[in-house]
């Protein structure tokens, strides 16, 4: 049996559109089957469609306002027609079955998975509903932008404070300004920079000395196996300023150059835009030479530690970590760490002369000097000391080494710990090494290709424990090629000689007598100053400093027949800072 679909009868209207008013009127003996008196509710074609009628709202829960009750397509609002009770008896399309299958389709996009670590730590956070407006995250990023701009001026005031209480505290000048010197000149870093001066191959004069090999075991050190830093108190040091020097003296006295100089004092002069701590060159003309030398007891006997660093050191000269302290603690590890990674056994390669400022019989540091000869001009030559301190046998041939100890006092203040760093990342432990001794790194470069070493040693020597400033252990050891390190440092060769030429040409013009070179303390920039003859002897009276602003104690007396600065004083400045 195939059920028939009744259509109830549909009134026609003569006047328009749509039913007619009343149905009763038009066709009076049609029956209907639609219910009575049920309006339609209005819409227009912009309103999203829900629910044609909604039969299970109640009354009571509508929404006074005229707003919507809720922002979902298909509620009803307070206007709604449908705002009252029916008889679901009366009227069967009001089914509760019906409107419970009714369901809303989200037109929202399917949310996409997350990934990452964000999605580790809120893939468990309740998520709340946020509203995302786009005026309020601009506000966000523009007060997150002015956090970082108040944080990054913070940080800047407060290390340029710092700055400026260290310079206060510790950058004093190496020597005490008399007043009846006369400055002559002052020279700032700015126009170092620009100066530029090739000089051709240097010619080997005369070598003195004699050199123990290199211990190449000590190249295989780590951290795990690291060892304990002998001390060499038996061994003698010779730090002999230039005019001191009998070989310079005999060659003067030969005319074989103009200028005469140590690699020391040279390596200052070329590296010195880079410095930051005062130090002082005595220059003396005589007749047509010039000499240039360092004062008894000065500040570049010393290495300096932390010279280019941010982070203030105590200002306490009798603290284990300032200044003064860590420069003799310093000089003392480079000393016996020369010494310790040599074979000895005896087997020693000498060469013309033996050292020329020891006694006989004297235990001798491993160390040759070469006396070295640079043309500056057409009648213009440059003689320096140069210093190696061991000698390798690389391919039947030998190869000279210097010997170089960097030292780690306190973690915190560089920030890298070289136990921990140093094996793994040597190179980050360098790089903080360049940022805080970048003058003592590039000076010893300096030297080294003065010297033509074929090789730089740098080892890595660290306290035993933060407070302990007498015993140390080697953590490692690592070999450059001078002129390789020099291009990674950015140590420019031209211009480290055409500093030494400006400076030449400079003292060349002055007349005879003594003068000294500066640096400034606060400032980058050197003073000439001309000084009396009797200047920095026995017998010159000086005034006496504060002791808060003394950098250098006098100079030890030494033994008759000795040049002055060739004793041990480096272990007696230690042991006097320690007591």
């Amino acid at each position: 049996m195939v059920g028939v679909f009744e259509v109830g009868a549909v009134p026609f209207n003569p006047d328009g559109w749509g039913p007619p008013d009343s149905t009763t009127a038009t066709a009076p003996s049609t029956t209907t089957t639609l219910p009575l008196h049920v309006p339609f509710a209005p819409f227009s074609r912009s309103e999203k469609l829900g629910r044609i009628a909604d039969f299970t709202r109640s009354f009571a829960n509508a929404n006074p306002s005229n707003r919507p009750s809720s922002g979902k397509p298909g509620a009803a609002s307070s206007e709604s027609p449908f705002d009252f009770s029916l008889d679901l008896d009366t009227f069967p399309l009001a089914n509760p079955e019906d409107d419970s299958s009714f369901r809303l389709v989200d037109a929202k996009p399917p949310t996409r998975p997350k990934f990452g670590p964000k999605w580790r730590f809120n893939q468990h956070r309740p998520q709340l509903p946020q509203r995302r407006d786009e005026e309020v995250e601009a506000r966000k990023r523009e007060a997150e932008k002015e956090r970082a701009r108040r944080d990054r001026l913070y940080n800047l005031n407060r290390s340029n404070q710092n700055q400026q209480r260290r310079e206060a505290a510790i950058f004093k000048s190496s020597v005490d300004i008399q007043p009846e010197w006369n400055m002559l000149d002052q020279i700032p870093f700015s126009t170092f920079s620009k100066l530029s001066f090739s000089v051709p191959e240097p010619e080997d004069l005369l070598l003195c000395g004699a050199l123990e090999y290199y211990d190449r075991s000590f190249d295989r050190i780590t951290p795990k196996n690291e060892r304990r830093l002998e001390r060499f108190k038996n061994r003698n040091f010779f730090k002999v300023t230039t005019t001191d020097d009998p070989v310079i003296r005999r060659l003067a006295n030969e005319d074989k150059a103009t200028v005469f100089a140590t690699d020391t004092i040279l390596a200052t002069l070329m590296c010195a835009p880079r410095s930051v701590y005062s130090w002082d060159i005595v220059i003396q003309r005589v007749g047509n030479k010039l000499f240039f030398d360092k004062r008894d007891g000065s500040q570049l006997d010393l290495l300096s530690v932390h010279e280019t660093s941010q982070e203030p050191l105590p200002e306490a000269k009798d603290d284990i970590n300032s200044a003064y302290s860590l420069s003799v603690e310093a000089a003392y590890i480079n000393q016996n760490f020369s010494q310790q990674v040599l074979v000895r056994d005896g087997n020693k390669v000498s060469f013309d002369e033996p050292n020329p400022f020891a006694n006989e019989g004297d235990e001798v540091a491993s160390v040759a000097y070469r006396y070295r000869r640079w043309k500056l001009d057409n009648d213009m030559y440059l003689i320096a000391r140069c210093e190696v301190q061991s000698v390798v046998e690389v391919n039947n041939q030998k190869s000279f080494l210097t010997l170089n100890a960097l030292n780690e006092f306190d973690p915190k203040y560089s920030g890298v710990d070289w136990r921990q760093k140093l094996e793994t990342q040597r190179g980050a432990v360098l790089a903080t090494e360049l940022k805080n001794n970048a003058n003592k790194l590039a000076k010893w470069t300096a030297q080294s290709i003065l010297a033509s070493a074929d090789l730089m040693k740098l080892g890595y020597v660290s306290r035993v424990h933060p407070r302990d400033h007498f015993n140390h252990v080697i953590l490692g050891v690592v070999g450059y090629k001078p002129r390789d390190f020099a291009a990674q440092i950015n140590l420019n060769t031209a211009n480290m000689w055409g500093i030494v030429k400006s400076i030449v040409d400079l003292c060349m013009k002055l007349n005879e007598g003594k003068y000294v070179l500066v640096k400034d303390p606060s400032k980058p920039q050197v003073r000439i100053y001309e000084v009396p003859a009797d200047a920095f002897e026995n017998d010159y009276v000086e005034e006496p400093l504060p002791e808060e602003e003394q950098v250098q104690p006098p100079a030890e007396d030494t033994e008759a027949g000795e040049p002055n600065g060739t004793t041990n004083d480096v272990e007696a400045k230690e042991t006097e800072t320690q007591t």
